[in-house]
């Protein structure tokens, strides 16, 4: 069909050059009638160093990018797509195959998918249960691409760190995918929260503890582990300032995890700061980043981050505990301030994994002990040991 469709423009060429339009409809009508017969959709993801793979587009054509990210996580794909600290990222998994139990609502993370693209192996595009990933894709104007060495890519990741991509579908032009890669800004940044921070304060009823929360892209299933112990809740949004947050009255303040770099979570922090002390204070994720930097420590970016349901985190007592992540930010634990402690590091590489500050009733961790999907490790004695405390 490529050697037909080459006669015909090198005819058009010779014999009617001024008919261009009928050149670039003929195309048109060529890729249509690849999608309708063979269900092929020509892809490219180039990256920032030079290197592009081809591959088999799904979903919509279109172009995006971001931070190429690898998740080693052999289930929950859509908890993950759908998890807002995934904004401003491409997610690649690197188990073979994804969608194979096809796309279920009810484990939704939220109510939209965050990641910007999905990158995979094989995607399974008849599950018993439908809609199938592409079929998802396709109707909510998402792009991805299969077919591709994920292996490679993972490695080259863990070797020279995070990258910058750009995923082109409806075209397999490297040379501009590589082009629109060495565009993306760099996820220091951008200033991701706003978008997936609620945009009111809201309340969720119950008859426990109130809580305070401060969403910088929350979880579903935090929500869910909290009103599992009947809190009574008042989520608000990322810059929410101290004196409104404190209006409820609440019995402890939570932070969520987020997107990108915590130092952009300029209100969290402050919030942090002003209420520390007078109130028990929990962070997840990027809340557990936001503490420490109101704190006085420091984050720093790692070299290409923990994501997965299978990371290894040792508490203090030496008992090691399997947990889901995702982050590519960290906190310094040497620049804690005198008096805090590590809770958790993680076993494979020692970052920190979770803190407290007891003087001032801070307690936080890196990882998800809410899960989904993944291990509930570390749910009950995350989530269980903090209502007691408030007790």
């Amino acid at each position: 069909m490529q050697g037909q469709d080459s006669k015909i423009h090198q005819w058009f060429s010779i014999f009617h050059p001024e008919i261009h339009v009928i050149r670039v409809h003929f195309r048109y009508l060529l890729k249509v009638h690849n999608h309708m017969i063979y269900g092929i959709m020509k892809a490219v993801l180039g990256l920032e160093d030079g290197t592009y793979v081809r591959g088999r587009g799904f979903g919509v054509e279109g172009e995006i990018s971001g931070e190429l990210v690898f998740s080693t996580q052999m289930a929950g794909y859509m908890e993950a797509l759908t998890d807002p600290s995934y904004f401003g990222q491409i997610l690649l998994f690197t188990f073979p195959t994804i969608g194979n139990y096809g796309v279920d609502e009810k484990n939704f993370q939220h109510p939209r998918v965050w990641a910007e693209g999905c990158v995979a192996r094989e995607i399974c595009g008849s599950p018993e249960a439908g809609p199938s990933l592409p079929e998802y894709f396709r109707e909510n104007g998402l792009s991805g691409i299969e077919g591709v060495d994920t292996r490679m890519l993972t490695i080259k990741t863990r070797l020279q760190g995070t990258l910058k991509c750009a995923l082109v579908t409806g075209d397999d032009d490297g040379e501009y995918a590589v082009e629109c890669a060495r565009k993306v800004p760099e996820i220091s940044d951008k200033d991701l929260i706003p978008a997936v921070s609620c945009r009111e304060p809201y309340h969720v009823a119950g008859r426990g503890k109130r809580i305070a929360v401060i969403d910088l892209g929350m979880k579903k299933n935090i929500t869910i582990s909290l009103r599992k112990r009947d809190a009574d809740m008042y989520v608000f949004p990322h810059d929410s300032p101290p004196d409104l947050i404190g209006s409820c009255r609440p019995d402890a303040l939570f932070i969520s995890n987020g997107p990108g770099d915590p130092l952009k979570a300029r209100g969290a922090i402050q919030a942090v700061k002003e209420l520390a002390g007078t109130l028990p204070i929990y962070g997840i994720c990027m809340g557990n980043q936001i503490c420490a930097l109101a704190l006085g420590a420091e984050t720093y970016k790692m070299k290409f981050g923990h994501r997965g349901t299978n990371q290894p985190v040792r508490y203090k007592d030496g008992s090691i505990y399997i947990t889901t992540q995702n982050h590519g930010f960290a906190v310094a634990g040497d620049t804690l301030p005198e008096g805090a402690r590590i809770l958790y590091s993680n076993v494979n590489d020692g970052t920190l994994e979770g803190f407290e500050e007891p003087y001032l009733d801070i307690t936080t961790v890196q990882f998800h002990p809410e899960a989904h999907g993944g291990p509930l490790d570390t749910e009950i004695p995350f989530f269980d040991t903090m209502f007691r405390r408030l007790d």
